[in-house]
């Protein structure tokens, strides 16, 4: 399951601004989250974009929606 984390605004350091991974078995969590799309943070910890929405499209490939930029990145998997 891919599962994009807005990020926080109250936190010091910031978290979540990123799209994660978890695994799943059937119908239970089967392992660790990973990171898949990360780097929304600039260095002054300030978002460049925050993930909303994320699906899996038909040939595979990640959109991630950012209501920052406001746009829809692709993200393919590597060949």
């Amino acid at each position: 399951m891919s599962v994009g984390q807005h990020g926080s605004w109250n936190r010091d350091p910031r978290s979540g601004y990123k799209v994660i991974v978890v695994p799943f078995a059937g119908n239970a969590p089967a392992g660790e989250a990973r990171d898949v799309l990360t780097g929304f943070l600039n260095e002054s910890g300030q978002a460049q974009g925050r993930p909303v929405g994320v699906i899996i499209d038909s040939q595979g490939d990640l959109l991630v929606a950012d209501d920052v930029g406001n746009v829809i990145c692709r993200v393919s998997p590597k060949l």
